[in-house]
């Protein structure tokens, strides 16, 4: 089967196009390298994929390049490919609006043609509940964030393409996920990069939002999982183990053996207060279930940042 990942050089999408390649497939890559954090951290995310005889990478942008080379003889796409975080959303809301939903409109009329497509999977966040994101798929979508706004709007343009033009749609919407290759600009990296460094440490708000957490390969197995599942569903994706900020950073410390320094901030605009996913829909339909612990996977996350930081360091 030939796969097509999007965002293919981004934290879950390297991580993805791996397994899908260790699961045997042909897998073709997607990225256009938008500055949101440096390019050398995404070519690093890239450099054992691209040695791989059943791997072909395109760097393009969705929102201008032509596509239909990168998309010929494609069975599966998973979108990931997006514009994320909620601070520079409030800020700079056109390119927020060209990533996550002009980009999304262009590729859906690009695999518009394609008779074969087995599956079309969107990459979604927690972010389209809003504030109290605690439950099943059936809580109602209340963004607070324009970040969530653009991205269940590109949701609703995905499902209208399967409503009218019969594209293989399923949904899944990410809860926190973390591990190796996160983010620069996501919490538990900077928490990290900072317990090692012996930085101190901003907290937004009080600490004591609560995160559902999702160790990466766990978010990439039921992403693979999904490629079977009935066309039209959405699924919440997300690890089952809740943690405060707070309690985070206490387990953060007794791995790294080192106490954090924190200073607390004001609430960021849009920060979501609770987020935890029911996924049972995901256990009934596929059999899908976290397999990582959140001691287990922070302590692979700092293994690697220190494996990074040392790196750099020499």
């Amino acid at each position: 089967m030939q796969c097509l990942v999007t965002g293919a050089a981004g934290f879950i999408g390297s991580h993805l196009c791996e397994r899908l390649l260790h699961d045997g497939h042909d897998v073709v890559g997607l990225d256009s390298f938008i500055p949101y954090y440096p390019k050398p951290l995404k070519e690093a995310n890239l450099r054992g994929l691209l040695t791989h005889p059943h791997f072909r990478f395109h760097a393009l942008d969705l929102r201008e390049d032509n596509l239909e080379h990168a998309l010929a003889g494609t069975d599966v796409v998973v979108h990931l490919a997006a514009m994320p975080g909620l601070v520079r959303s409030w800020t700079d809301f056109d390119l927020y609006n060209s990533c996550n939903l002009m980009a999304t409109n262009r590729l859906l009329e690009a695999v518009g043609g394609n008779t074969t497509l087995k599956r079309f999977i969107y990459g979604s966040t927690s972010s389209v509940y809003g504030k109290n994101a605690s439950g099943d798929e059936t809580l109602p979508t209340k963004p607070c964030s324009p970040y969530g706004v653009t991205k269940l709007a590109g949701e609703m343009l995905c499902r209208s393409y399967c409503e009218e033009r019969g594209l293989p749609l399923v949904v899944t919407r990410f809860f926190s996920v973390y591990g190796p290759r996160q983010r620069p600009d996501m919490a538990y990296n900077k928490f990290v990069r900072a317990l090692l460094d012996d930085q101190p440490i901003t907290i937004f708000g009080d600490g004591q939002q609560v995160r559902g957490n999702t160790y990466v390969d766990d978010c990439v197995a039921a992403l693979v999982a999904v490629i079977d599942a009935p066309i039209g569903e959405t699924y919440n994706l997300g690890g089952g183990e809740t943690a405060t900020l707070l309690d985070v950073l206490g387990r953060l410390e007794s791995i790294a053996g080192r106490k954090a320094r924190l200073v607390f901030g004001e609430t960021r605009e849009g920060d979501q207060r609770f987020t935890g996913a029911d996924t049972s829909k995901l256990w009934r339909h596929l059999g899908w279930k976290p397999l990582v612990g959140l001691d287990e996977g922070l302590a692979r996350q700092l293994d690697w940042q220190r494996g990074v930081q040392a790196r750099r360091a020499a």
